[in-house]
């Protein structure tokens, strides 16, 4: 039988972790009934700093039942962090780790479906959404947008796929390798490479708390998830400014011609105007894109820790 550890990082999520404790005690029952998984198997909360009681309902998950098992980071990392300490942490414990968000929006019976491509042999399962009908109209084609541009700029992310994923103990000994602070999972977990294949379900609404991504941290998730997997964009200002440089050539060879023809007349400062602010603006979005670039670098040269742990309570067992 299987060894399951679900990995679910919490961020002020104390509204919701009795229902989510709940549903997954009911869920790994039925899974043990079954033979899918053994009594070792566990879920894991991992409480990213959060500032309700959401470590105390840990705590009291844990006391209440030794399938709950609880890490608390040392201060607030963010979900990305806060998700990969939870896989490293039970990577070794477990034969095959499944990670989840704690609002209840990924669905919990997919679980069944993810554990049966594991057994035939797929080292990591992703769970997709099949439609987006829970989003409004705006998130829907932000991120139909949002995953295009990711697949243009040469991404290996699976489009619709968030953080909801099996992982075996192997692929996630992978993922351990590579060392990065300007962490994207979703983006990184498809370099890993071994066998893979997509489980669908539909996305439900949040059940209780607030979103955890407003627009303004998903245009931050958006530009970190670009400018972590792919070069493209520093790419693009080279192809800009060869551009330039050409219509600059045309343009003098003009003005050349121009004035032994007979030269200009007074008028001409709008185009002047346009052409300056057009590319003072084309200069600035390239420092800002190569500035986005340093400051990654900035931040991975100091390689600093990605998480630190100060408590993670686990009983191996039920008779622990």
């Amino acid at each position: 039988m299987t060894t399951l550890y679900m990995v679910v990082p919490c961020y002020n999520e104390e509204l919701v972790l009795d229902e989510t404790s709940r549903r997954l005690e009911e869920k790994y029952r039925a899974l043990k009934a079954a033979g899918k998984i053994d009594e070792k198997s566990r879920v894991v909360y991992v409480n990213d700093g959060s500032r309700d009681k959401t470590w105390e309902k840990i705590q009291e998950k844990h006391a209440a039942n030794p399938i709950f098992s609880g890490i608390n980071l040392s201060r607030n990392r963010g979900h990305q962090n806060a998700l990969l300490a939870g896989l490293m942490q039970v990577k070794d414990l477990a034969d095959a780790v499944i990670s989840m968000d704690a609002d209840l929006q990924d669905d919990i019976d997919a679980i069944d479906a993810m554990l049966e491509e594991y057994e035939k042999g797929y080292e990591v399962v992703y769970g997709v959404r099949d439609n987006r009908d829970t989003d409004t109209a705006f998130k829907r084609r932000t991120a139909l947008a949002f995953y295009g541009l990711m697949k243009k700029l040469g991404s290996e992310s699976v489009p619709n796929s968030a953080d909801f994923r099996l992982m075996s103990r192997r692929a996630l000994n992978g993922l351990a390798a590579y060392g990065e602070v300007n962490l994207f999972l979703r983006g990184m977990v498809p370099l890993v490479g071994y066998k893979s294949t997509n489980v669908y379900y539909k996305r439900g609404e949040r059940f209780a708390g607030e979103s955890k991504y407003p627009l303004k941290k998903m245009i931050s998730f958006a530009i970190d998830g670009i400018t972590s997997t792919s070069a493209t964009p520093m790419r693009f200002i080279f192809w800009t400014g060869l551009t330039m440089f050409m219509l600059a050539f045309v343009a003098g060879i003009y003005v050349v011609i121009r004035h032994f023809a007979g030269g200009f007349p007074t008028t001409g400062w709008a185009s002047i105007i346009v052409a300056i602010i057009g590319l003072g603006g084309i200069q600035l979005l390239a420092l800002g894109i190569i500035g986005e670039y340093i400051g990654k670098i900035f931040l991975e040269v100091k390689a600093r820790p990605r998480f630190i742990i100060q408590d993670f309570i686990n009983k191996e067992s039920d008779e622990d």
